[in-house]
């Protein structure tokens, strides 16, 4: 991409984009530019047609799908305005899949399993407030904040600060953690091995909880997310407002936290089959 790679990021910081979006959206450019065969100034409307046809064929998610094309409508929108109309690109279709959840014994089993107790320290925080795994990573030790009792979230999804609450359990596990660190963290709370310089790797955190699950022996497949996910379905099912879910877990729109009305217990599936009414 060239010049072309540095103007893009440089309209995307412009516009706030997280650096995580920002080297998103320029692999992909390059993916796209690649299958051309062509210059960026000398793509047509019709090589754009061929590239979704040939990512469908693909049989790729619609997430990978629609992030591609948000990439090259960012890209000849601003960063290569093209004659062409925008609105010529199409997204797919957003497919309604309800999350993974595991029940509150499984969430125990999975904690039991911790052997290690930064390992533990990072399950339970991830847990206790519902975090994405980038806003876990990203802690800094004075974002617990144990006389309020909440933690802080900096620069969460969309840039956006917010507090979620600080479990006395989880405070007693970190006090623990940061007793048994040789080291104590001064900057990150979770440094990575490289010291203080940087946080734990994503990749890290996600192989820590899929090793935990094995030796757990929860056979569902447990990720970060699916630790977020329960969080969100164990406060629905305990009665907590849905609301205030949604601030929580610093969704935008409501109507990403009303998904877990479908898998809370006492939602739909907790309902009487008129099966059970049937007479013998």
């Amino acid at each position: 991409m060239g010049m072309y790679q540095d103007r893009m990021i440089s309209d995307m910081r412009m516009r706030g984009y997280s650096e995580k979006t920002q080297s998103a959206y320029t692999w992909h450019m390059r993916l796209f530019i690649k299958f051309c065969k062509a210059p960026p100034d000398r793509i047509s409307l019709d090589d754009v047609v061929r590239y979704q046809r040939h990512l469908v064929d693909r049989e790729l998610s619609w997430s990978y799908f629609n992030q591609a094309v948000q990439a090259i409508r960012f890209f000849f929108r601003l960063s290569l305005p093209c004659e062409w109309k925008i609105e010529m690109i199409p997204f797919q279709k957003k497919r309604q899949l309800l999350p993974e959840v595991l029940a509150t014994e499984e969430v125990t089993a999975l904690i039991n399993a911790v052997q290690n107790v930064k390992h533990r320290a990072i399950l339970e925080t991830v847990y206790s407030g519902g975090l994405r795994v980038s806003e876990a990573r990203h802690l800094c030790v004075t974002d617990i904040d144990s006389k309020r009792m909440t933690i802080r979230i900096r620069q969460g999804k969309g840039g956006k600060d917010r507090y979620v609450m600080l479990s006395p359990k989880l405070l007693e596990t970190l006090r623990e953690y940061c007793r048994a660190e040789k080291k104590m963290p001064k900057t990150w709370l979770f440094p990575g091995t490289t010291g203080d310089t940087e946080p734990i790797h994503e990749r890290t955190i996600q192989k820590i909880i899929k090793a935990v699950a094995k030796n757990a022996g929860i056979r569902k497949r447990v990720t970060p997310h699916t630790l977020r996910h329960s969080f969100a379905t164990h406060l629905l099912e305990n009665g907590t407002n849905i609301r205030t879910i949604q601030q929580l877990l610093g969704h935008r729109s409501l109507n990403s936290t009303a998904i877990y009305t479908h898998v809370a217990k006492n939602g739909p599936v907790e309902t009487r089959s008129p099966l059970d009414d049937l007479k013998e």
